[in-house]
């Protein structure tokens, strides 16, 4: 038997690889930060984006401001996903195919909350860190 064939060893690969990239693009797409203050000036935003972004005329707390609605937004989604599998379970009636079903979304879904907690600590640090070590909101 092919050792790479093994689901475990494709797995292995597969986060191994996507790590990889994640650290290499983190490398190469890392922003001045002089660039990043001159990509969008306070000065010099136009009264149309300016009022579309609340007031924002910084590109760091406008781009933290957009993925911190993406990343409520997914929360609001694993909350009901949550609510949804307890449902799913108390209405299963002992059906073993409904319960594992309820578990399985039960997982995924607290699975996805850490992951968007990860998310949001990880933005927030690093955000924070590229406006000189002031907190970004």
């Amino acid at each position: 038997m092919n050792t790479l064939s093994h689901p475990r060893v494709r797995e292995a690969l597969v986060f191994s690889g996507l790590l990889g990239l994640t650290l290499l693009a983190s490398v190469f797409l890392t922003v001045d930060p002089v660039l990043a203050n001159s990509l969008i000036d306070s000065s010099d935003a136009p009264s149309a984006i300016s009022g579309a972004t609340g007031g924002e005329g910084d590109f760091k707390t406008l781009a933290n401001r957009i993925i911190n609605f993406f990343l409520q937004f997914l929360g609001f989604v694993s909350i009901l996903m949550v609510i949804y599998a307890g449902i799913l379970y108390v209405t299963s009636a002992g059906n073993d195919d409904s319960v594992g079903k309820a578990k399985k979304i039960l997982l995924y879904a607290v699975i996805g909350i850490v992951v968007i907690f990860l998310s949001y600590a990880l933005v927030n640090t690093i955000l924070g860190a590229a406006s000189g070590g002031t907190t970004v909101t």
